[in-house]
């Protein structure tokens, strides 16, 4: 009843190609990948994404790419990234100019600073996180450098008038 010939089904052929990337940028896409079974001592830097599955001690400098530590890799380096995503071991301080994210099988012992921090439940993490702006941490610097300029007196009674009135909590238990 429902029968069909051979003849109506073509398999599609497999699509190889043997020619030589005309784009350059097509290789950057792809990205770079330091396999399980190689160790690295000293500085990293390029223009690639990089994905670590190996060891690797120095500095990892990739300002501008993405960069992933792999459930193998296992790093002691402080490193610098556009997005940075950790699924093995990290110690050092991590950079992230966009966002940093320690997946549930990441260790990370070391201080994170970037705008948008995750921290996957089952993650390990030791160290601090800074997720301030660039242009506030500015603001702050030149705060203090007006109070030391201005007497105490004048310095004392602007902070109370700039200070709001908080009551205490009430420390009595019912």
């Amino acid at each position: 009843m429902f029968k069909k010939s051979d003849t109506d089904y073509t398999q599609p052929e497999p699509t190889t190609s043997t020619q030589p990337r005309s784009n350059p940028t097509e290789l950057r896409k792809e990205g770079a990948t330091i396999g399980p079974s190689i160790t690295i001592k000293g500085d990293l830097s390029g223009d690639e994404d990089l994905m670590i599955q190996g060891r690797v001690e120095g500095k990892i400098d990739l300002k501008q790419n993405n960069i992933t530590i792999g459930k193998n890799g296992r790093v002691k380096a402080d490193v610098y990234g556009k997005v940075i995503c950790i699924e093995g071991e990290v110690e050092g301080n991590l950079y992230g100019h966009d966002q940093i994210v320690v997946r549930n099988s990441g260790n990370v012992r070391g201080n994170i600073t970037a705008p948008r921090v995750a921290l996957e439940d089952g993650s390990r993490f030791k160290g601090s996180i800074d997720m301030e702006p660039r242009a506030d941490k500015q603001k702050p610097a030149s705060a203090p450098a007006e109070a030391k300029a201005m007497p105490k007196s004048e310095a004392g009674s602007e902070a109370k008038a700039a200070t709001p009135y908080r009551p205490e909590p009430s420390t009595t238990r019912a």
